[in-house]
């Protein structure tokens, strides 16, 4: 199993950027076709590959064919030092492809991602795993960070989304010519949510560190909504595929990009816990008085469980939820809290 540890690229300088790459950054609004990536076809080297479950840093990951994929937190980017370097599923990884890691989707599969500061959209092909960093959900390549506008930010707010029938269609496909990872080779293609230590009574939560905690996934922002793919101008028709290389259909937008959104005003908050106890939620917002604004919400999931969301927040910027989480975890002992936008 290959576990690199990486972090989010931080307040790298746009000379540090250029350097890196003969491609120029990406100047032109997310509504273009600059900076294509041909997300049709599958490197050669590449195998498609789920995975067992490993563990980085004391967190067992679960990795998992869920194609009901669909989350909100922060992103972050990486490129120099992984360069040309071999990715979890075996390609080599370009820090100037459409790419991403993420910490359990399938390999390869196809998802959208939304930047919620600036509503810029881009398609990706997940080849890695990552990231490690506290407070990251996904971790972009140089070029999609550029596209999506936040390569000098070095962070994002965003929304992931998996584009299911695509991925399936890949998956199947990579399957058809024998291209699977031995770890693979006799699993079908169901749905199945990846999760840590989860709860027999809530198969939906995605993390349950404590017998009395449940955490589930957190619902899209306010006002974003899955909305059917954008038409989108016609890409030059790619040539044909010989030998191993399996035929599959592009996403809805085989340049790599969909057009742009609107903006949309999220707030940041570390999410502490998430308990079934309102008695128990109470007295937890107590002890977190010292970190700042404590909140309590309560949430009812998809299987029908109530909880009270217990949450620090709202937090400023992203660095100011960073030095929060740290806090939290570090100082006070709250080990399984977590970075969430909405």
């Amino acid at each position: 199993m290959r576990t690199l540890l990486r972090v989010g690229v931080i307040g790298l300088t746009a000379a540090g950027l250029a350097a890196c790459s003969s491609r120029p950054p990406a100047t032109t609004p997310a509504t273009t076709s600059a900076g294509s990536a041909d997300t049709s076809q599958v490197p050669e080297k590449a195998v498609y590959k789920v995975g067992n479950p490993y563990q980085i840093n004391g967190i067992t990951y679960y990795p998992s064919e869920d194609y009901s994929y669909d989350e909100t937190g922060v992103a972050s980017w990486y490129g120099p030092g992984f360069h040309a370097k071999l990715t979890a599923n075996g390609e080599d990884y370009d820090q100037n492809d459409m790419t991403v890691a993420h910490r359990t989707l399938p390999m390869p599969s196809f998802v959208r991602v939304t930047n919620l500061d600036n509503g810029r959209v881009a398609v990706f092909r997940v080849n890695d795993r990552g990231p490690y960093a506290r407070g990251r959900i996904i971790d972009i390549s140089r070029r999609g960070a550029q596209l999506l506008g936040f390569d000098q930010a070095g962070t994002a707010r965003v929304r992931v989304q998996i584009l299911a029938a695509e991925s399936r269609q890949l998956a199947d496909a990579m399957r058809s010519q024998g291209r699977v990872a031995p770890d693979n080779a006799s699993k079908g293609s169901g749905t199945l949510i990846a999760r840590v230590a989860p709860p027999a009574n809530d198969p939906k939560a995605n993390a349950a560190p404590r017998s009395s905690v449940a955490v589930e996934r957190l619902d899209a922002p306010n006002g974003v909504k899955s909305a059917p793919s954008a038409a989108v101008p016609s890409a030059p028709s790619a040539p044909p595929v010989v030998g191993t290389q399996p035929v599959i259909q592009p996403p809805p937008d085989p340049t790599g990009l969909a057009p742009t959104t609107a903006p949309k005003r999220t707030q940041l908050f570390v999410q502490v816990a998430a308990l079934s106890s309102e008695e128990g939620a109470r007295v937890l917002s107590q002890r977190l008085t010292g970190y700042g604004k404590v909140i309590i919400q309560p949430v009812t999931t998809g299987s029908g469980q109530r909880l009270q969301r217990v949450r620090i927040g709202p937090l400023a910027t992203v660095e100011d939820g960073d030095r929060t989480l740290d806090d939290v975890i570090n100082r006070g002992g709250y080990p399984d809290a977590r970075l969430v936008v909405e």
